[in-house]
């Protein structure tokens, strides 16, 4: 699936390739880290570099002075995975100046090609997927002791609740938390249940208390991740705190999504709350009125759709049709009034046809997003689709219907942002504009993002700015205080 280049530059939270950097002592070892896709991509970066720097290691951004370099990798697309081979060939071109350095490859492409990249491409010591992390030490001193190294084994328990994060590469406002790992939900297109494995879920005690720790030091924000939040689930005892009275769904030993916004939200009250990603099927009202609640559960939901058409819905497994999407939407938009709302979508899956891309066409029409990432179908090797479904519509009809989509989403996107002038919105700034050293940026609630001159505002700080104009992508006003 391929991603539109305007709407990278929207969603600018998906960084690719980007270099991770601790600060700290060590043993004089240094470690290079290159993260590639999703967030969840860059969370467990944090999650590696903590461990690792138990063993003695500081990180650097020069690939050239580490001793160990290691490429967090992403699957969902051929493109994606095809970057992590050009990246590993200049990493090898490197190493022939440098024969001690050590390469390895992380997640999710690390767990789909596992050996191959050994007995293949010879490109690699290192093969280590999602839930082997811990098991870093170790397959480096079997690299000592001049062997290759794989673990990529997927485990049923793992979500690293007890490992601190290294916070790696941010702007010190806005962090990242995991709260759930791997998805149970087999769509067809998708990947990731082969390379993140089975789902589960992360004690909410630990979660609350990173949350907690985070706002400590000086966070503001922080993104509660999973493949699938709104399915978080969990079971068991040892909370230090009764929170089974947080919402009705809630039992005795049982924690739900909404009742852990609630956990979460009462624990950092002046913190900034959001999540990603959700799926339609599995988001209850009670995490709608959750939202509702709180001040500070932003108001704002990735909601992937895919489709517009039921039938393509059904062939992708994706467990809810139109009906109960559009139903999902009303109730989103009748609970959080201006909640804003993005998407994902895939254009081009086997045997749509015309009518079912206008169907999806409609839908964006009727929803009208905020934004969204737009893709046309690729097969990714061993999914359903690619196994038992044949990609049988040209390339050249999955690029215009590609086009026809962000077009769309453009004049929505503006449309959606012009509403906004004449405002005057909450801003968090996370720090200094891209293109002028005089502005800055930051998000609103709505996860819009807002550029204001600077003037003596910094970033991490609630800023009261009126909006003065817009673009699809952004909104530009004028600072009229801080928030009180």
């Amino acid at each position: 699936m391929e991603q539109n280049s305007a709407e990278r530059e929207m969603l600018a939270e998906n960084r690719q390739g980007e270099a991770l950097v601790l600060e700290g002592s060590g043993t004089g070892k240094k470690l290079f880290v290159e993260s590639y896709g999703c967030q969840m991509n860059f969370s467990d970066s944090e999650i590696v570099a903590s461990i690792l720097q138990k063993e003695g290691y500081e990180t650097t951004t020069n690939a050239e002075e580490a001793d160990l370099v290691l490429l967090n990798t992403c699957s969902i697309r051929e493109k994606a995975e095809q970057t992590v081979r050009n990246r590993l060939d200049q990493l090898n071109t490197l190493k022939q100046t440098k024969p001690e350095l050590k390469i390895g490859v992380l997640g999710c492409m690390a767990e789909r090609v596992k050996e191959k990249f050994f007995e293949e491409e010879k490109l690699v010591d290192l093969v280590v997927g999602p839930d082997a992390y811990r098991d870093l030490p170790n397959l480096l001193e079997e690299l000592d002791g001049g062997r290759k190294a794989v673990n990529v084994i997927l485990s049923k328990e793992e979500t690293y609740h007890d490992i601190e994060p290294v916070r790696l590469g941010g702007n010190g406002v806005t962090a990242f938390v995991s709260i759930t790992r791997g998805c149970d939900n087999m769509c067809t297109f998708c990947v990731v249940p082969f390379t993140r494995g089975r789902e589960r879920s992360r004690n909410p005690q630990t979660i609350v208390e990173e949350c907690t720790q985070l706002w400590k030091v000086g966070y503001k924000e922080v993104t509660l991740l999973g493949q699938n939040v709104d399915s978080y689930l969990w079971y068991g005892g040892g909370l230090k705190k009764d929170f089974s009275k947080a919402s009705p769904m809630a039992q005795a030993t049982a924690v739900h999504f909404a009742d852990l916004l609630h956990m979460v939200a009462e624990a950092v009250p002046q913190m900034r709350i959001r999540f990603s990603t959700s799926n339609p099927q599995d988001m209850k009202d009670e995490v709608l009125h959750a939202i509702a609640a709180h001040k500070n559960i932003c108001k704002y939901i990735h909601l992937p759709v895919q489709s517009g058409s039921s039938r393509i819905l059904k062939e992708m497994n994706r467990g809810h049709n139109r009906e109960e999407y559009l139903a999902l939407i009303d109730r989103i938009k009748t609970i959080i009034p201006g909640c804003g709302i993005s998407h994902d979508l895939i254009t081009g899956f086997p045997t749509e046809t015309e009518d079912e891309h206008a169907e999806t066409l409609s839908l964006m029409d009727y929803v009208k997003y905020d934004f969204g990432y737009m893709f046309f179908y690729s097969e990714r090797p061993n999914t359903y689709a690619a196994r038992k479904m044949e990609d049988n519509i040209p390339l050249e009809v999955k690029k215009r219907r590609l086009n026809e989509i962000i077009q769309k989403q453009q004049v929505h996107s503006a449309e959606k942002n012009a509403a906004y002038v004449g405002q005057t919105l909450e801003v968090l700034v996370e720090g200094r504009s891209k293109r002028s050293a005089d502005d800055l940026y930051g998000r609103s609630t709505y996860n819009t993002v807002v550029v204001f001159p600077k003037e003596n505002y910094q970033p991490g700080e609630m800023v009261m700015v009126e909006i003065e104009r817009s673009t699809a992508a952004t909104l530009i006003g004028k600072a009229k205080g801080y928030a009180s």
